[in-house]
């Protein structure tokens, strides 16, 4: 299974799984890049799935559907038009023959509606995990997104992790802030930067590779608690979601 980045906007990410001509495109915010990607290639737009409702997410499908009359997978907790398919917790995304079965996670946080679709060792997120980050907290509490990163990270290490932005490097930068001895999230920034200033691509990672790199799925270690409990004024954190809220708040000030 064939996974492309088509990028969009400033940041976005669009992924297109292809087989055998046929083409999936996940979050396309922007309908122009698939437009120009299908002509050059000359696949055809079997599916479209969606994560959640934001525009930068969904903004394209109403063009794309009218074009090409692919079949819209997305969150059914949401209000997203023009979904054929609603999707909710346990469900099976099968966007058609040749590409994978995905099973559907809900994973309220970023906003209260959003899922993710993981299947063939592919994870799609949206903004819900990112490379070395997390989504802001748009709807949900920090509660929500704490368990819903939680429930990702338990997913097999080797699982490919296509989030929807390229957020790498600064969250890495971040990271260095809450833990500067560590000198793998060093190592993790100094390849990240190298390969953005180079127009290239972070993504995929793996879920192994974000539970050693990511402070927000590591706030169970001593390192991040008393990381976090300074940066709040010396307040005692208690739990592992007080210390994800006191780095979420933190990086939303970085």
């Amino acid at each position: 299974m064939n996974v492309t980045a088509l990028r969009a906007f400033r940041d976005n990410y669009i992924w297109a799984l292809t087989n055998a001509g046929e083409a999936v495109v996940v979050d396309p915010g922007d309908a122009r890049p698939v437009e120009d990607w299908l002509a050059r290639t000359g696949l055809r737009l079997a599916a479209i799935l969606l994560t959640h409702h934001h525009p930068d997410h969904v903004g394209g499908v109403p063009r794309l559907k009218a074009a090409f009359g692919a079949r819209v997978f997305g969150p059914g907790r949401g209000d997203v038009a023009g979904l054929d398919v609603p999707l909710h917790e346990g469900d099976k995304a099968e966007p058609g023959p040749g590409f994978p079965t995905f099973r559907v996670m809900e994973i309220p946080g970023h906003t209260l509606d959003h899922i993710a679709y993981h299947g063939a060792g592919l994870l799609f997120c949206g903004d819900t995990l990112f490379s070395g980050g997390c989504g802001k907290l748009f709807e949900g509490t920090a509660e929500q997104m704490h368990r819903s990163l939680r429930r990702l990270a338990a997913l097999p290490d080797e699982t490919r992790v296509y989030a929807g932005h390229e957020y790498t490097a600064a969250n890495l930068r971040f990271a260095r802030a809450v833990l500067p001895a560590d000198g793998e999230l060093a190592d993790a920034l100094a390849s990240a930067e190298e390969i953005t200033e180079n127009g290239g691509e972070t993504l995929p990672s793996t879920v192994a590779r974000e539970r050693r790199i990511n402070v927000f799925l590591r706030a169970g270690e001593a390192a991040v608690r008393d990381a976090a409990s300074r940066r709040a004024g010396g307040v005692p954190l208690g739990n592992e979601t007080e210390v994800f809220a006191a780095l979420r708040q933190w990086k939303n000030d970085f």
